[in-house]
């Protein structure tokens, strides 16, 4: 019977090892930082389009979006953090204040937020 319950610990704490290493990971949107370093402005343009497209599917932006390329991408300074801001252009939005989308990354490539504005 030792031998199965030691058996049975060591096989519980190798599985519960990655687990717990990760529990305190922070995977929420904005605020946190990897140590994979900054991602190009090319990547923070295919992240956008990704997030875009999963906007369409979800139903927060308009269907008409999904096949929008993306028009701009920069860098600006809010508060103390650049960010990435990736702009997209849909002329077939009839409103015009909502025809420019604006999607912000962090450096490193998480997902902050979107808007009209800009801002």
């Amino acid at each position: 019977m030792h031998k199965f319950s030691t058996a049975l610990l060591v096989s519980s704490l190798l599985f519960a090892t990655p687990a717990m290493a990760g529990a305190d990971h922070d995977h929420g949107s904005g605020g946190h930082s990897h140590a994979h370093g900054p991602v190009s402005g090319d990547v923070a343009a295919m992240k956008a389009s990704n997030k875009v497209k999963s906007m369409v599917a979800s139903g927060k932006l308009d269907k008409s979006w999904a096949g929008v390329k993306a028009t701009g991408v920069s860098q600006k300074t809010f508060g103390h953090d650049p960010e990435w801001v990736v702009t997209f252009k849909n002329p077939k939005i009839s409103d015009a204040s909502k025809q420019t989308l604006y999607v912000f990354f962090t450096l490193d490539g998480m997902y902050i937020a979107a808007n009209y504005t800009g801002n």
